[in-house]
């Protein structure tokens, strides 16, 4: 049953639940305050009958002490007693011994014979030196009445404010989110390319959420064009090496001499790798894009790069692994590590002249892995745009010297989703220096 409820009010509207609520608040604060005033009505009235008692009282005393006889005003009673509460002129009311004795000492109190009456009291002293107690009177007839009638007044008052209150809750909040509405339709009916327009005169608030809008659409445009440039240049990129055993095999069928059969099947084993090895960069790549992130380990660097460099088999030129360290912790996954440090000493193969050197270098926070080559190196204005996908300095497709252009990307990608970071720059022999940081492991 609860959760019908809350399903069916989280359904409702923003506007129906602000207003709700803000009724439902002040609904609940008029009655508290309606309740408070009711259960003060009585004693202001008591204090508006108390004041008015002792003006009188004030009076009669006045007169007493001066040996005239008081009188009372139509709707009160004054009376004149000696000090045991007996009458001294006319007639005495129907006071109790302790009420006497109350009124002797200053203090009013309330009787409750055929009605309620309030007396006040005080004590003067006649022309003849004898005491006397003047006491003044009103009825309290109706104060309870009248009470009763206060609390229903203000309970009533309350309920009718509430509703007002709803009323120009349930037009205001229409008026505040009126703007975002318009925001609304005007996002469904934006054709691609455009932005939503930020309403005129609106507050901060709309704007940034406008702002926000514009800068989503900016993210989602961009996000599919560089899928769009992905999916156009993995087409481009698969295509070539397809073509080319299509080729082979076309050339292998035509011309079946046993001679030149184990060239074309070398060529094809060799397009058959470079394929292989592009659609495991792709899938590389989309695993991460899915954002599949293996559970970090605690990875040697030093052993790393002595695995990588004995992966790497015979090379045309010596690498040398130079690690200032015994032990370098990172805090990455083996086979992220293991990728990486693939790509950089085929890369770094491919383009030097007469070595590659590896170093390992620890710090506080950071380990650094630094791959430097003595060839032609990186023009700084391609060091940034290497490590994006497909991305060539020269476009060169060749099985021996151009890659397919996802090495390096995926190389950014391992790294930078581990809280490390990819540079290029120049080595000390004017060749290319790849530096990759990895956060240190605890």
């Amino acid at each position: 049953m609860g959760a019908g409820v809350a399903g069916r009010w989280a359904g409702t509207s923003l506007r129906v639940r602000i207003t709700v609520l803000a009724t439902a608040i002040t609904l609940a604060c008029l009655l508290g305050l309606a309740t408070v005033a009711g259960r003060g009505l009585a004693p202001l009235l008591t204090q508006a009958v108390d004041a008015e008692l002792r003006a009188e009282l004030s009076g009669a005393a006045r007169t007493t002490a001066a040996g005239e006889v008081p009188v009372a005003p139509d709707g009160l009673e004054v009376h004149v007693l000696d000090t045991a509460g007996g009458a001294v002129r006319g007639d005495a009311p129907d006071l109790t011994r302790d009420e006497v004795r109350t009124l002797k000492a200053g203090v009013p109190v309330t009787t409750d014979g055929t009605g309620p009456v309030r007396w006040h009291g005080a004590v003067v002293t006649a022309p003849d030196g004898s005491q006397r107690l003047v006491v003044a009177g009103a009825g309290l007839v109706g104060q309870r009445a009248a009470e009763a009638a206060g609390s229903r007044w203000l309970v009533g008052t309350a309920l009718v404010g509430s509703a007002v209150a709803g009323v120009a809750i349930w037009f205001a909040v229409g008026s505040a989110l009126r703007p975002v509405a318009r925001i609304r339709r005007s996002v469904r009916g934006l054709a691609p390319g455009a932005r939503v327009e930020v309403p005129r005169g609106a507050a901060g608030e709309l704007r940034a959420l406008a702002d926000d809008f514009n800068t989503l659409l900016d993210r989602q445009d961009a996000t599919a064009e560089r899928l769009r440039r992905f999916t156009g240049d993995a087409a481009h990129e698969l295509r070539s090496p397809v073509a080319s055993i299509r080729v082979l095999s076309e050339v292998a069928v035509a011309d079946p001499d046993p001679a030149a059969s184990h060239e074309v099947h070398a060529d094809v084993l060799a397009e058959a790798e470079r394929l292989s090895a592009l659609l495991d960069g792709l899938l590389a790549l989309a695993r991460s894009d899915a954002g599949e992130l293996p559970p970090s380990d605690t990875v040697d660097l030093v052993d790393e790069v002595r695995a990588a460099v004995r992966r790497a088999g015979e090379q045309p030129v010596p690498i040398t692994v130079n690690a200032m360290t015994g032990h370098a912790w990172a805090a990455a996954a083996h086979t992220e590590v293991q990728l990486v440090l693939d790509n950089l000493l085929r890369n770094a193969c491919r383009y030097t002249r007469t070595q590659v050197v590896v170093s390992v270098l620890a710090h506080r926070s950071t380990v650094r892995v630094l791959v430097d080559d003595d060839g032609p190196g990186v023009l700084p204005e391609h060091r940034t745009r290497i490590f994006d996908r497909f991305y060539r300095v020269s476009d060169d497709r060749a099985r021996t010297s151009g890659g397919a252009g996802l090495g390096l990307a995926l190389v950014d990608e391992l790294v930078r989703r581990r809280g490390g970071r990819v540079a290029a720059g120049r080595s000390p022999d004017d060749g290319a220096r790849f530096t990759v940081v990895w956060p240190r492991a605890d």
